[in-house]
């Protein structure tokens, strides 16, 4: 998840995202050996957004999407989200939407008003990732805060979920906290709990912060699965397109098959334009970069975020009546880009 402030995250991902680079450098796979490739998978159907907490989804209480409050009903909630999902749509042409979950929002009792953000949009067509995200302050380690919390939560969003097709489910977002090998075994117990969930509606996290797929698409207890990436520009001061190219594609392996980035994004309230090119700006390097990478090996995609109150990366904010809300596009450029990595839409022109 992208952090707000340099005090957030910051040392850490970029303490990841120079490892990556040291054996990319060094032209080794993060495996230690080549992925084996995987019959190929179709991401290219996930066109997608985050909606994120104001909070970038991290709480140690439940979570609440911006534009909607704790003290809404399900038909309140099912109203507001209902048209943030038709907004997505109409102003991006998305029909995927990730969504944060943790044991406080499940397990509690606004379980009952957050599941009309998810059957609002699945009963518009809309594809749902849901993502376990861990709590804030010492929480904030890349493990699970609590097993004891953790599996019961789990429990009832499958049971609720498991025969919705529109539903994805990803057991942890960003696992930076345990080693690649403890991570791929965790997501292996995960998939033998819930062995009845088919294997193609689950999302396996990248090993680190999402930040390489390489590992866990080498590991045969996970195969049949989704994988995602989380890739960013702030990952680096200043880099080149080309760099940015081959930085995305040596985390990504051979594993682009099964690989959907659910996480990537950049400034959009800032005026860069992303439909131009402009060489010693490191943002609309990376945008261009990686949307065009998309679109090349024909990856899913789910910008971050879709909408968050308060993110300079946020391509929609909210507008009108509260309890009526729309969207507006906060950079056309940014909406331009997202639509050619979907297929859609024109290369940057000169």
């Amino acid at each position: 998840m992208r952090p707000t402030s340099a005090g957030t995250r910051r040392t850490p991902r970029l303490r990841a995202a120079l490892l990556a680079l040291l054996i990319a450098g060094a032209g080794t796979s993060l495996s230690g050996a080549p992925a084996q490739a995987a019959p190929r998978m179709d991401t290219s159907q996930f066109k997608g957004v985050n909606w994120a907490d104001p909070r970038d989804n991290f709480a140690d209480d439940p979570v609440v999407l911006s534009g909607l409050s704790l003290s809404d009903s399900y038909a309140q909630t099912y109203t507001k989200s209902s048209r943030v999902i038709s907004a997505f749509r109409a102003n991006l042409g998305a029909n995927t939407v990730r969504l944060p979950i943790n044991p406080y929002t499940v397990n509690g009792s606004y379980w009952k008003s957050y599941r009309a953000v998810i059957d609002g949009a699945s009963a518009k067509g809309f594809k749902v990732i849901l993502s376990y995200w861990e709590g804030t302050g010492p929480r904030k380690d890349g493990f699970i805060d609590d097993e004891a919390t953790y599996w019961p939560m789990w429990n009832t969003v499958v049971k609720a979920y498991k025969y919705d097709r529109n539903v994805y489910f990803e057991p942890m977002n960003e696992p930076h906290g345990y080693t690649d090998t403890e991570w791929a075994d965790l997501a292996a117990k995960w998939l033998d709990t819930y062995s009845s969930v088919p294997r193609g509606r689950v999302f396996v996290s990248g090993a680190g912060y999402n930040d390489h797929v390489t590992t866990v698409c080498a590991d045969p207890r996970l195969k049949g699965t989704y994988l995602s990436l989380h890739h960013y520009g702030f990952w680096k001061e200043y880099a080149t397109y080309d760099q940015w190219v081959a930085d995305l594609k040596v985390r990504i392996g051979d594993c682009a098959n099964r690989t959907v980035a659910d996480e990537f994004g950049a400034h959009m309230t800032k005026g860069f334009d992303y439909n131009k090119p402009a060489p010693d700006n490191n943002f609309v390097n990376y945008m261009q970069a990686v949307t065009d990478t998309f679109r090349e090996l024909k990856m899913g995609s789910v910008y971050w975020p879709g909408l968050r109150t308060g993110d300079t990366y946020s391509l929609q904010t909210l507008t009108g009546d509260p309890s009526r809300p729309w969207l507006a596009t906060t950079n056309q450029s940014g909406a331009d880009r997202l639509a050619w990595a979907w297929g859609r839409g024109k290369a940057v022109r000169p």
